[in-house]
């Protein structure tokens, strides 16, 4: 008999909590809209933290998709998938960094109202979001990559009304950078920790 071969109900996949799937719809959807909306928020204002915050939601509503796609396999299965979250958080912090450097020798100051506006909202959703995922926060790192994603894009939104605050008293965009390099330092912050746990997971796994 192969040595791979396992008959004990612990090397069972978990069962999918029902719970876990319906947040993860939620949180799905909401950042699916929230992504066309900060999106073209960021075109009309010229914000690189609401471009920022919109690529942001996107990468969120995949990593979203995918936990849904590996819910009730195992172990293994769900770590690779984390693994895969990790570098999209990665991707997503260099090219903010990268996107904030090149706005710098533009000058454009962006639209405050607009980046207020958006923000608040952005904050509603995501705070509504994070609340619903706490209780998944200690999970394995597939859930725990859910919820440093939940967690981080809270704090962006707080930073993206305080960035607009800062551009409407200091006419420059020094603001709305400061928060996109913020931002993306977040992101590969908590890129690093997913990746961590996950390649230990797989050590186990």
């Amino acid at each position: 008999m192969s040595a791979h071969c396992c008959h004990d109900a612990a090397c069972a996949p978990p069962p999918a909590d029902p719970r876990w799937r319906r947040v993860l719809w939620v949180a799905l959807v909401l950042n699916a809209l929230m992504f066309g909306v900060e999106l073209v928020a960021s075109w009309t204002s010229g914000s690189v933290s609401l471009l920022a915050d919109s690529i942001d939601f996107f990468g969120d509503a995949g990593n979203y998709a995918i936990s849904l796609a590996v819910l009730g396999m195992g172990a293994a299965a769900r770590a690779r998938a984390a693994l895969f979250k990790a570098l999209c958080m990665g991707v997503f912090g260099a090219f903010v960094l990268a996107k904030a450097g090149w706005t710098l020798n533009t000058g454009v100051v962006p639209e405050p109202a607009t980046m207020g506006v958006v923000g608040l909202a952005a904050l509603a959703v995501n705070a509504g979001v994070a609340a619903l995922l706490y209780r998944f926060r200690t999970g394995d790192a597939n859930m725990r990559s859910v919820w440093i994603c939940s967690r981080n894009d809270a704090v962006g939104n707080l930073a993206v009304m305080l960035a607009a605050l800062g551009v409407l008293g200091t006419g420059t965009a020094w603001p709305d950078l400061a928060v996109a390099v913020v931002m993306g330092g977040l992101a590969l912050s908590g890129a690093w920790a997913v990746l961590r746990q996950a390649r230990a997971e797989l050590r186990v796994a």
